[in-house]
């Protein structure tokens, strides 16, 4: 616990495995949930294939940009485990290129057969350990997920859902419970044919599922963003990101104050 509370990476990767596992002694989980801090903690999930590891990275490099390296952060990537081999790949990481350094701790977590589906049993806990060990934020991504598992959102203070052009007929998007529930929605490889046709469609789903019929509200206005994260500084990308600063900035504080010019919120 002491290695864990002064920002001991090690002690940290143990503490870790032992929650995964269930061995976190009761007296190391209570002066965990006794210390731990306020940190904002941001889930990122969505379908299979839409590119979360790639809106991840991007996400990373542009707070490490912006901020300067100021930021402590975390990233929890999470990968089913198989059922039949019993084992999980844990490959997000080699989609990403912004881990360099002391100031991200990246971790691969798989769900260990949990019947809940996208998620381990105690991601509370390694949540927890995170936010005691002085990160200023922490990023968890989960697998895919199908149409109606909304399971991340207890565990996270704002919430990212990730899809494609390719949903299907309009009417599917009625079966995505996290469009009602997500804080914010992002249509990734926008380059793909017919993406402005259902970037359109998921904006009147987002109106529908929150209520806003206001006129005044453009669908630009909207929490629904298209984005290619695998193009190197895509405008959609830079969008979605400078609303994701306001919305921490407001949350959290000046600590999300924007440290550079080119983007505009």
């Amino acid at each position: 616990a002491d290695g864990v509370l002064s920002g001991e990476t090690a002690a940290l990767a143990r503490a870790l495995t032992m929650a995964e596992t269930g061995t976190l002694p009761d007296e190391v989980r209570e002066r965990i949930a006794a210390s731990e801090r306020p940190v904002p903690v941001l889930g990122i999930t969505g379908t299979g294939g839409s590119g979360k590891s790639s809106l991840t990275d991007e996400l990373v490099r542009r707070f490490r940009l912006d901020q300067e390296d100021k930021l402590r952060i975390a990233v929890l990537a999470v990968d089913p485990t198989r059922r039949k081999g019993g084992g999980a790949l844990l490959g997000d990481r080699i989609r990403m290129n912004a881990l360099s350094g002391d100031r991200v701790f990246f971790r691969s977590l798989a769900t260990r057969g949990n019947d809940g589906g996208s998620l381990p049993e105690r991601l509370g806990d390694t949540i927890a350990l995170l936010r005691s060990a002085g990160f200023d934020l922490v990023v968890v991504e989960t697998p895919g997920i199908g149409q109606g598992d909304a399971g991340i959102v207890p565990f996270v203070d704002h919430s990212l859902y990730v899809m494609t052009p390719e949903f299907g007929a309009a009417s599917q998007l009625e079966k995505i419970d996290m469009i009602d529930f997500a804080d914010i929605v992002i249509l990734n490889k926008f380059d793909r044919p017919g993406a402005r046709d259902a970037i359109r469609d998921v904006r009147k789903q987002f109106r529908r599922s929150r209520g806003i019929f206001d006129p005044e509200i453009k669908d630009e206005d909207l929490a629904v963003f298209g984005t290619t994260a695998s193009h190197f500084n895509d405008a959609g990308v830079e969008k979605f990101y400078g609303h994701l600063l306001a919305t921490l900035s407001e949350a959290e504080g000046e600590n999300w104050l924007i440290q550079n010019d080119r983007v505009s919120v």
